[in-house]
């Protein structure tokens, strides 16, 4: 699978620990920022998020502070099913019935194990359909 990935100064070792946990299994595109120096979370989605509607990825995952920022930003894009998790189980859920092709990841309120099975989940469920496919196609305006 091809992910891209991007974050906020605030998610950048969070993001560099993904990043060494999926590179094994999927082709990775580290969008930045890579350092702690401050930048604005709406650069770094809008630029996942293109990655992802013109198919140069199959999912992004995304890191700010809270989550909220990058994932409201990322939501503001046709066809983008961002979900902002903080448990591995409201990944799964996102995943099997909101069909989330984006993750959105508050990294300063997760621990790095806690991030890692999130993500994990996130690549691994696959979406449900049937009845879950009438609402996600309401989504859309």
């Amino acid at each position: 699978m091809k992910i891209t990935i991007g974050c906020d100064h605030a998610g950048v070792d969070l993001k560099n620990e993904i990043i060494n946990l999926i590179n094994k299994n999927h082709e990775v595109f580290d969008i930045g920022t890579n350092s702690s120096e401050s930048v604005d979370y709406p650069d770094i989605a809008h630029k996942a998020i293109n990655r992802l509607l013109s198919h140069k990825s199959d999912r992004v995952i995304l890191l700010c502070g809270s989550g909220n920022g990058i994932n409201m930003t990322a939501n503001k894009h046709q066809g983008v099913r961002s979900a902002l998790c903080w448990s591995k189980e409201i990944a799964e859920l996102a995943r099997q019935h909101n069909d989330a092709n984006t993750l959105a990841l508050p990294a300063r309120y997760l621990k790095t194990q806690e991030a890692i099975e999130i993500v994990l989940a996130f690549l691994s469920i696959e979406f449900e359909g049937g009845r879950h496919l009438n609402r996600v196609n309401k989504i859309n305006c």
